[in-house]
């Protein structure tokens, strides 16, 4: 089974990763279309040089690399939806779509604290929708999870998560080491300071950062979408 997480930026999707990766029948992989994006897009993220010389930088490759990577009854692979812009979701549809959503003011107040004009691509809310009605235009299987959801009833979100994707749940996934952990891609240092900390799902203090004036914008135009999937979102 392949499990494809489609995320926004700064949300707990490393954290989800992580929670997957504890699982034995589970093999986890860190953002493998990250080089592709860089590439196609040139965006200058810290870390470039490195994540573009690690990662395959065309499509081809990155699904050659998840084949290999599918040793495990189960391949959870983390991406972010904007990673994403221009595969064919023909190519995705054999997964089973993890959507995982985050209200955007705290995504982008995050989001800016390391990149500091964040844009609309950079926050993938338009991009997450757009796949969601690609993919099930196609029938391909879909899931939403809320991050929201997720911090305040972490057993409870992964339990209906993994019910929607057709796995049994493991109360392992409520665990895990703090530190750096080997499942991590090589932009972890940029990135994943403050999930480093953690031992298990919990809300950080940092996600009550306020929004900078000057991307209120950015949040007004991101929300409507962000709304649009929370509709579909799993309840329990």
């Amino acid at each position: 089974m392949l499990i494809h997480l489609i995320s926004s930026p700064r949300n707990v999707s490393t954290a989800l990763m992580y929670s997957f990766a504890q699982r034995a029948d589970t093999r986890v992989i860190d953002e493998p279309f990250y080089a592709y994006y860089l590439s196609r897009s040139g965006a200058d993220h810290p870390g470039r040089t490195e994540v573009l010389a690690a990662l395959p930088k065309n499509a081809d490759g990155v699904f050659d690399l998840i084949g290999k990577a599918h040793d495990k009854p189960v391949l959870f692979i983390k991406g972010m939806a904007h990673h994403l812009d221009g595969i064919a979701p023909e190519k995705l549809a054999n997964m089973k779509s993890l959507f995982f959503i985050r209200e955007p003011r705290q995504t982008i107040a995050s989001f800016a604290q390391v990149i500091e004009h964040p844009t609309l691509r950079d926050i993938g809310s338009e991009m997450l929708c757009d796949l969601f009605d690609q993919l099930t235009s196609l029938n391909a299987p879909v899931t939403v999870l809320d991050s929201g959801d997720l911090l305040r009833d972490p057993a409870g979100a992964l339990e209906a998560t993994c019910h929607s994707l057709g796995i049994a749940f493991d109360e392992h996934m409520l665990k895990w080491s703090a530190g750096p952990r080997p499942e991590d891609g090589v932009w972890a240092k940029h990135w994943y300071a403050n999930v480093h900390r953690t031992t298990g799902f919990a809300k950080q203090v940092s996600s009550t950062r306020p929004l900078p004036e000057s991307l209120r914008p950015l949040y007004e135009e991101s929300l409507p979408y962000y709304e649009r999937l929370r509709k579909h979102a799993i309840s329990f």
